[in-house]
């Protein structure tokens, strides 16, 4: 099959080349043709848009662009005129501003070792206090016999007092561990 330019070039007025009328040089022919007549077709297409499209709004709700103003006016319909979409535009984006404020100074040498002994001191209290109650816990719990109050004449609230003293010694214990690992962060 030859390319649409050398049929362009080689065509006289009817459309065939000289000598030849094969059907694919006809249709060559009519395919360059119908790409000439092309970009007038689509002249016109804007003409139509800039003009103002109108449609139809006929009875029963119905819409339409695609009958004539003589059809419209036999079926009641009343005539509108395509309106563009109306739009908003994007809010302004704003800078983001730097997280934190002014940079952060550097600490003095003497005033960060104050800082570490206050830390220090303040996990040591801390552990204290959790081996303390980690002591009391585990007296009550009595190795997983703990006496009997006068309340518990129901055997299973014993058990339940029993579970819950064994569920605390166990989170004591895990506290007191955490603590101790802070504590020897520091060291």
């Amino acid at each position: 099959m030859m390319n649409v330019a050398s049929a362009l070039v080689s065509m006289n007025g009817s459309g065939l080349r000289e000598g030849d009328s094969s059907p694919a040089v006809r249709l060559a022919g009519v395919f360059a043709a119908a790409l000439l007549a092309l970009p007038a077709v689509l002249a016109v297409q804007p003409a139509r848009a800039a003009e103002g499209a109108v449609y139809y709004q006929c009875p029963g709700n119905v819409f339409t662009n695609t009958i004539t103003p003589k059809e419209a006016e036999a079926k009641g319909c009343k005539s509108r005129e395509a309106q563009q979409p109306t739009t908003i535009p994007a809010p302004k984006m704003r800078p983001v501003a730097s997280p934190g404020g002014p940079p952060a100074s550097r600490v003095e040498a003497q005033e960060q070792k104050a800082r570490d002994s206050d830390s220090r001191r303040i996990l040591q209290d801390e552990l204290t206090k959790a081996q303390a109650q980690l002591d009391a816990l585990r007296k009550q719990y009595n190795n997983g016999a703990p006496e009997r109050q006068g309340d518990e004449k129901n055997y299973q609230k014993y058990l339940d007092r029993t579970a819950e003293l064994k569920a605390s010694v166990a989170r004591t214990e895990a506290d007191v561990a955490a603590l101790q690992r802070e504590l020897a962060k520091t060291q």
